[in-house]
């Protein structure tokens, strides 16, 4: 089976009880917007699925789709995938918005992971500390970074059992050999929970918004052995670099370019010895810590990175 094909038919599955669409309908859609436009798959599918909940008049949090599957919350590596959960919630946080209800922490043996629960969903609210099984809910992902959405389909059950909420952390060291693109100053899709970093202004959920500046650096650590790909997000950014998001912004405006940061940023880092730790998702490393080991020849380091 194509993945395009594959794409259509969880599609048609999930509208079967709202709309009559065949999959045959959803893959010439998805053709279309492939082969004709040249739209990434990914992006082509979000553009359908929103198609079908307009003429549904459905909210993207209200639709689901049976047979979810349990995993572990280090095992969640994709968007938009339904599945189901036992866990703990370990924490809560504050909300930013009225339009969340809960905003925390949960875990499982493998680590933890970040949920959002709105309040149009108008769920039960979840106690600190207390064991869930939590089924249908939603992935989502933010820089590598994942989380799951708890929407009008979740199940929420109490368990009665102690849950080891394990470390997910993961510390690699190596020579800074590659700023990615995609780092330096950066815009991100203001909608609502999205934060999508936008291509050409263009938001793949939400379409043409106005973005707002945010600062990041996608890089690539190599110890000589292996290579891992790390991301640090603004305050790990600033912290790194000494460059303030205002400043970057002030720099790209007198250059009339934004790819100046990114620049300025790889004449300081790039050939450094950096040692990070932070969760593993997907494939890169989070960072939360990141610190220079004394005592180590960053240039010989990277030689023999790059011998291999």
């Amino acid at each position: 089976m194509s993945e395009l094909r594959q794409h259509a038919e969880e599609i048609a599955e999930q509208f079967s009880d709202q709309l009559d669409v065949s999959p045959d309908e959803v893959e010439e859609r998805l053709e279309n917007l492939v082969t004709e436009y040249r739209v990434p798959v990914d992006e082509a599918r979000r553009s359908v699925i929103n198609s079908y909940l307009d003429d549904a008049g459905m909210e993207r949090e209200e639709l689901g789709r049976g047979g979810s599957e349990e995993v572990r919350v280090n095992d969640i590596d994709e968007d938009e995938q339904w599945v189901d959960l036992r866990v703990e919630l370990v924490e809560l946080w504050e909300p930013r918005s009225d339009a969340i209800a809960q905003v925390g922490l949960l875990g499982d043996e493998s680590g933890t992971i970040k949920f959002v629960s709105f309040d149009t969903s108008e769920l039960p609210e979840l106690e600190e500390g207390q064991a869930y099984e939590l089924t249908n809910v939603v992935t989502d992902e933010y820089e590598g970074r994942y989380s799951v959405k708890l929407n009008r389909t979740t199940g929420i059950t109490e368990i009665d059992e102690e849950i080891e909420v394990g470390d997910n952390a993961e510390t690699v060291e190596g020579a800074l050999v590659d700023i990615q693109s995609g780092s330096g100053l950066i815009k991100r899709c203001p909608e609502e929970d999205c934060t999508r970093v936008l291509q050409n202004g263009r938001c793949s959920e939400h379409g043409q918004v106005e973005g707002e500046f945010d600062l990041r650096i996608k890089g690539v650590l190599d110890d000589g052995e292996e290579v891992h790909e790390v991301i640090f997000d603004r305050e790990a950014t600033e912290e790194l670099t000494g460059m303030t998001l205002e400043e970057a912004k002030d720099m790209a405006m007198d250059a009339l370019d934004t790819t100046v940061v990114a620049e300025d940023m790889a004449g300081d880092l790039l050939g450094r010895y950096y040692r990070v730790s932070g969760p593993t998702l997907g494939r890169y490393v989070l960072v939360n810590d990141a610190e220079e080991p004394g005592q180590i020849d960053a240039e010989a380091a990277l030689v023999k990175a790059r011998s291999i």
